[in-house]
């Protein structure tokens, strides 16, 4: 027997074949469902504040950030940035602005912004990927700081991303502008170099390094976004350099508010369909989840297993996360790609979400260990939560055990009972929700 391959009707099989899997329900959660419907009309008139485009000089070249994770409407929105600098006479480029992903390679980091149709075409301007660095500076607590090369030497800065909580710490600053002005444009070296002390000194050090980055002068202002529970644009706000550290708290408040979330208190097991650095730093969000990978950070469901089943194509092999499960399948294993995903870990110092769970051959498998390992429940009628990923909460499935609770709860709709159907394989079929 191989051991790389996990047998399903070897000895692993026989000890979870009697395992029961029982029915589900289809659920559809009710969160705040806020939008913009315009997010070309918005961006415009948030573009109107002095400080923004009005310190765009004609024939100027201008580097416009993109990351890493998957953000609503991110196409559109750089397009419509692109199109407003261009007005202005000057000469827009795209930079790959997302630490160790891809990779830690230029090639890898263009890969990633294809996904999301960030190309030439698609934009309308130069995507430069490089992962050289230059320090600008020093900051005042100690750390050496480090600017993409490509955005130093241009003429000004624009910062771009989502604002949202953090997947490994609190502070005044987590997912938003400044972590994309220090870790993002830092490339590999400024991420090492920011995670070198721990997630314990995380904040502190995103505080005292953007200082510096923006002390540069090469940010002229930030585009942040924040989204709804539905993954869908919400707020699109243009924020002057210098305002930055004042309105980047304001918007992590509101994005914390608008979190999605499991509406179920309590439970035994959590499968996830699928992980990825598209959906999360930590392939699957903690503050969804409950399983964090430092003491720095806390929330989310309480249960006592999680499974983990598929890793995204877009995360490219990048199968961080997983060690935040406890089981994963066989289809998940072939995918993990020790390239993508190590230097991820070797950059933050985090060990744990690089490591493996244990491997079944099949989704079922993977089901059934995750419950049959659950301490003190009923093993017959088990608490179960089945989500797509951590970004999309609307529709979930939860097992018949958690219908009472669930049909009393007003932002719980109840869609029809359904049974997990398995192929002849032992998998689900994921296209099915």
């Amino acid at each position: 027997m191989n051991n790389k391959h996990a047998i399903s009707d070897g000895i692993v099989g026989n000890l979870l074949k009697n395992q029961p899997i029982p029915p589900f329900y289809k659920v559809r959660q009710l969160f705040d469902a806020t939008k913009i419907e315009n997010v070309e009309i918005e961006l415009t008139e948030s573009l109107k504040k002095q400080g923004t485009l009005d310190l765009i000089k004609p024939g100027s070249r201008i580097a416009i950030t993109v990351g890493s994770r998957g953000i609503k409407n991110i196409d559109a929105i750089v397009t419509s940035l692109v199109e407003k600098v261009k007005k202005c006479e000057a000469l827009p480029f795209i930079i790959p602005a997302m630490g160790s992903h891809g990779g830690a390679t230029a090639e890898g980091q263009l890969r990633l912004l294809a996904d999301y149709n960030v190309t030439p075409e698609n934009i309308g301007c130069p995507v430069l990927s490089s992962m050289e660095t230059t320090q600008i500076g020093t900051s005042d607590n100690g750390n050496p700081v480090y600017m993409d090369k490509l955005a130093f030497e241009s003429d000004g800065v624009i910062v771009l991303n989502r604002i949202k909580p953090h997947t490994a710490y609190r502070g005044t600053f987590e997912s938003g502008l400044i972590k994309m002005c220090v870790i993002g444009l830092g490339k590999q070296l400024g991420a090492e170099t920011c995670h070198s002390q721990g997630m314990g000194k995380m904040a502190e050090n995103l505080v005292s390094m953007g200082k510096t980055v923006l002390e540069s002068g090469k940010i002229l202002f930030g585009i942040a976004i924040v989204e709804n529970a539905y993954d869908q644009t919400m707020l699109i706000n243009a924020i002057p350099a210098q305002l930055i550290y004042e309105e980047e708290p304001k918007l992590l408040k509101r994005a914390n508010t608008h979190m999605p979330s499991i509406l179920i208190e309590e439970f035994d097991a959590l499968i996830v369909d699928e992980i990825g650095k598209n959906i999360s730093g930590d392939g699957m969000d903690p503050n969804i989840t409950g399983n964090f990978a430092t003491p720095y950070a806390s929330g989310g469901a309480k249960k006592q297993r999680i499974a983990v089943l598929d890793i995204t194509e877009k995360s490219h092999g990048n199968g961080l996360g997983l060690g935040l499960a406890d089981f994963t399948t066989q289809r998940a294993f072939d995918k993990f790609d020790f390239e993508m995903t190590y230097p991820n870990v070797i950059t933050n110092t985090n060990s744990f979400v690089g490591k493996l769970p244990l491997v079944m051959a099949n989704d079922k498998l993977a089901i059934q260990a995750a419950v049959k390992t659950c301490n003190c429940i009923d093993q017959v009628n088990p608490r179960i939560v089945r989500i797509r990923n951590t970004m999309e909460l609307e529709t979930i499935y939860i097992s018949e055990a958690l219908y009472n609770e669930a049909s009393k709860n007003p932002n719980m709709e109840i869609i029809g009972k359904v049974e997990l159907e398995f192929n002849a394989n032992g998998n689900l079929d994921f296209s099915k929700w």
